[in-house]
């Protein structure tokens, strides 16, 4: 009887089936080379598991649309405490990409209590004959079918759970979405008068990644509130295939394959390795001994100092501050600058005098780092910060 009514269940394949198909494999694809490709870096590894728990929910999802989950009944909706993962990890991954550290899982512990407590509500379910599982497919997308004859002694106490989970999907998908528009409004308010780091590529991908959350969030309301039971999640399906394919458009363009100097890379050595610097050292370094106010600065002189490679150098500072050596200067001289241009202290100083001061060689190029830097012209910023001056 139970046999029956599963080869009853029929198979399908389609255009729609065949795109999310695709978005399942480019997700796996996607998160793999994340993992290959993170050394370490904790962001990358946790957008790496938010694209790896989407591949393996929408892979269910396939298998549902398609008929093709009657040959594995035994893992129909296993996979849904791993929904309640998505917006954690792109919460963490844009925390981590943000404020340059990472989440503290002693600390943070409470971010996994929604989808670990699920879980452990639904393993009764889990362990539950093939028979209840048959019929919370046949429920979800084939109502009409016949149901399975069900032993009588088996106990549904964890379906009060599983009846609200579209309500806690939402709800974490909410909660996070504003805690991730929170950090970037707070990054874009932090650097309300660096026009360079708002263009920044890392701030740009952190705030699309927040606003596609926010996107996601509607849609599943959206699919939630029309469709009953799973009727709706192809469109979810297909929704995530768009967006697995535009991260990966992002990543790609990103790379340094499309570089003029990708054939002879300048930060390539004729086979012989070289000492490597992670850029929290550089960092250091430049801050405590006020490197950037000198007027000699230089990659070459700053690689003799640091007993580094000068392409190492400049590789570490591209990675971890986004942007060139002369760039990462100046950022450093501009922000004492503009301390020094509203200081009483340095009230008898010209504008010029105090780009002099804080290692500028001359007032064109003070003057053209401040207003790429600011978007203000010194004396405009002056103007801004205390109309009085």
């Amino acid at each position: 009887m139970l046999n029956d009514l599963i080869e009853q269940i029929p198979i399908r394949h389609n255009l729609t089936s065949s795109f999310m198909l695709l978005g399942v494999v480019q997700n796996l694809f996607l998160s793999i080379v994340l993992f290959t490709k993170s050394k370490g870096n904790l962001p990358l590894i946790y957008l790496g598991l938010l694209i790896f728990f989407g591949a393996i929910v929408f892979l269910d999802t396939y298998l549902c649309y398609t008929g093709l989950m009657k040959y594995i009944l035994v893992l129909n909706d296993s996979t849904e405490a791993l929904v309640l993962l998505i917006g954690p990890f792109l919460y963490f991954s844009i925390y981590g990409f943000l404020k340059r550290t990472s989440i503290s899982f002693k600390k943070d512990w409470w971010h996994f209590v929604l989808p670990l407590g699920y879980f452990i509500s639904q393993i009764p379910f889990y362990l539950a004959p093939i028979s209840v599982k048959l019929n919370a497919y046949l429920g979800a997308y084939y109502s009409k079918m016949e149901t399975a004859t069900v032993p009588e002694s088996f106990n549904y106490n964890y379906h009060f759970i599983k009846d609200i989970l579209d309500w806690l999907i939402l709800f974490s998908l909410l909660l996070y979405t504003l805690l991730s528009l929170k950090l970037v409004r707070e990054e874009w308010f932090r650097n309300l008068n660096n026009i360079a780091e708002k263009k920044s590529s890392k701030y740009i991908f952190t705030r699309n990644s927040a606003i596609i959350l926010c996107a996601f969030f509607l849609l599943l309301f959206l699919i939630f509130y029309i469709f009953d039971d799973d009727g709706g999640d192809h469109y979810i399906s297909i929704f995530q295939t768009l967006v697995a394919f535009s991260t990966t458009y992002i990543i790609i363009t990103e790379s340094r394959f499309f570089d003029k100097s990708w054939v002879a890379d300048k930060y390539e050595t004729l086979g012989k390795p070289i000492k490597e610097i992670a850029f929290t050292d550089i960092e250091k370094f430049v801050d405590v001994e006020c490197y950037y106010l000198s007027k000699n600065t230089s990659l070459n002189d700053l690689a003799n100092l640091l007993n580094i490679h000068p392409n190492q150098i400049s590789k570490s500072i591209n990675s971890g501050f986004g942007s060139n050596f002369n760039h990462y200067i100046n950022s450093k001289r501009i922000v004492v600058a503009k301390e020094r241009l509203i200081d009483p202290q340095y009230n008898k100083l010209t504008i010029e005098a105090i780009g002099d001061s804080v290692g500028f060689k001359s007032k064109s190029a003070f003057y053209n780092a401040f207003k790429i830097q600011t978007g203000y012209s010194p004396s405009q910023y002056v103007k801004s910060i205390s109309p009085k001056l």
